[in-house]
């Protein structure tokens, strides 16, 4: 289960984020620039659709495996002098992580950017201990200070605006006030240092875990993940068991994938490929290095042969930044750790479809995020099934869908029973071209519209349904396109 959700608030959070025109500025200029990186970087690789399906093959194969592939990498992990652990929830991930802690003796610990981290709600876990985690991720360090969550999977702070990040340094740093980005990162910097100096334990996520020598690749772009699993004495990291790929040859696939599609850059900046801690004393590196594999929900996820597929995502957030909703409303409207295309994939398998029965509707189904995803998750088809399964849910459960859900299940009986027959087509046909010129085309009121507004107004309040042709198809081809024997024109 994802600790933490919201997502039962999901249509009153998104009306709400609708309204805030400096968060859609920020939005839309973040998602925009990384989506026209992407489009150049991807440009520059005239294998790419190949790749994608190498990449595809691959996620998913060793998901028809994953039981034997997770054997495999605990043994040669541990082989290697690692410890692994085995978390079946999010409370048992963030209780082992807490009792290695305490055995290091660790009342503050550093962490870089884990997505992983945030679904067990770890850093509330840890205060609840007494021990205090820091974020050093700047984007991450920065919404920690906010008090609030991330909003994207690679962004966690894309919703915030220069000068809020000044105002807040000024408020939580107690410096001079200033919107220049180098003073504003050397200012972190000399807080984060001190952290990295004193800590005895680091966390971090890890992006693929490998079969093949028992290693974990953790990727970053600012360096603090490598400070983070190197000066500690003891690395902890929370790895999801999908997380895995069988040889070492095939990070070579997701490494020209993964950063092309998330920022649009050919590679991230550090790439570190850990296995086990350092064999001789006096070696770089921490004394312990812990390997957490969570469950929490996945086992069963991998059951569900309609949504299974879901577990091939690799986060690069390039879905987020394709998808004209998130675009629109941000993350924090879903009410999740996992906000967009994927996250309304992944939430309701994960927090149960009973609380985020309503995030699958988040969706206008344009396709948008399959096309660009790197392993070519078909999102839109795993929505569907998650609708169905939604649709059936008691309207008393606070994840259901909206109670206009009995009305539209009506209004596509009725569509259905009109598209079944040619005759019944031709005759709503007519009557929608005869309801057009009295004025009466939803999202175009004229002037008998407002007597048929309910509930058609319910639908059409964000959408307008396209108008008809004024001569219909069918004769059209029968006067201008068809031959003289009725077949295709010359």
């Amino acid at each position: 289960m994802i600790e933490h959700t919201s997502c039962e608030h999901f249509s009153d959070d998104a009306r709400e984020a609708l309204l805030d025109e400096g968060l859609r500025g920020a939005l839309e200029h973040a998602t925009g620039l990384f989506a026209e990186r992407r489009e150049k970087a991807m440009e520059e690789v005239p294998d790419w659709e190949e790749l994608r399906e190498r990449a595809r093959a691959i996620k998913l194969a060793t998901l028809d495996a994953l039981d034997e592939h997770l054997r495999t990498f605990a043994e040669r992990a541990e082989r290697a002098g690692a410890q692994v652990h085995w978390a079946r929830t999010a409370r048992e991930g963030c209780e082992i992580v807490a009792r290695i802690a305490e055995r290091a003796g660790a009342k503050r610990l550093v962490k870089s950017k884990s997505m992983t981290t945030e679904e067990m709600g770890l850093n509330h876990a840890l205060e609840r201990r007494g021990i205090e985690p820091v974020e050093t991720d700047l984007g991450e360090w920065i919404i920690q200070l906010a008090g609030e969550t991330p909003s994207h999977i690679i962004v966690p702070a894309i919703h915030k605006t220069r000068r809020q990040v000044a105002e807040l340094f000024a408020e939580k740093l107690s410096i001079e006030p200033s919107d220049d980005p180098a003073e504003l990162t050397r200012a972190a910097r000399e807080v984060l240092r001190r952290h990295f100096a004193e800590a005895e334990l680091g966390v971090s996520g890890v992006n693929f875990g490998v079969v093949e020598t028992g290693s974990i690749l953790v990727l970053e772009n600012e360096g603090n993940a490598r400070m983070c699993t190197s000066l500690p004495r003891v690395h902890v990291a929370v790895m999801g068991i999908e997380k895995l790929v069988p040889r070492l040859a095939d990070l070579e696939v997701f490494l020209r994938l993964l950063p092309r599609s998330g920022t649009g850059q050919h590679l991230t900046s550090y790439q570190s490929i850990l296995t086990g801690p350092p064999d001789r004393e006096g070696e770089e590196g921490p004394a312990e290095l812990h390997i957490v594999l969570l469950d929490n929900g996945r086992s069963a996820m991998l059951g569900d042969a309609a949504c299974r597929e879901s577990l091939a995502c690799i986060r690069c957030g390039a879905c987020l930044n394709a998808c004209p909703v998130y675009r629109q409303i941000g993350g924090h409207a879903y009410g999740s750790v996992y906000p967009g295309p994927i996250g309304i994939a992944i939430t309701p398998q994960l927090a149960g479809i009973e609380r985020a029965g309503e995030l699958p509707f988040a969706s206008s189904l344009c396709g948008a995020c399959r096309d660009v995803c790197p392993v070519k998750i078909d999102i839109p088809s795993i929505l569907l099934d998650l609708r169905s399964k939604a649709s059936r849910l008691p309207a008393a459960l606070p994840g259901a869908p909206g109670s206009l859900r009995p009305l539209e299940r009506l209004a596509f009986r009725l569509w259905s029973w009109a598209m079944s027959g040619p005759r019944r087509y031709r005759a709503l046909a007519f009557l929608g071209r005869l309801a057009q010129r009295l004025g009466l085309r939803p999202g175009r009121p004229g002037p008998l519209a407002r007597q048929l507004a309910p509930p058609l107004a319910a639908w059409t309040a964000g959408r307008e349904l396209p108008g008809l042709a004024r001569r219909p198809f069918r004769d059209r081809w029968r006067e201008e396109l068809s031959g003289p024997d009725g077949g295709e024109a010359p």
